[in-house]
């Protein structure tokens, strides 16, 4: 999800799309959340130990 997330915020800056741009910075930011969560370990989160 960071990786998608990264690309689609380097395409839409280079393609000047702020649609792309918009989404990439959520997804990048969903994923590191999702990945901080998963890296505490404490529980799983929404019946999934791994986001990936």
């Amino acid at each position: 999800m960071i990786i998608l997330g990264l690309i689609l915020l380097i395409v839409g800056y280079l393609l000047s799309i702020p649609l792309l741009t918009t989404v990439g910075i959520i997804l990048l930011v969903v994923g590191a959340v999702l990945a901080l969560i998963g890296s505490v370990g404490s529980h799983p989160i929404g019946g999934r130990r791994h986001y990936y």
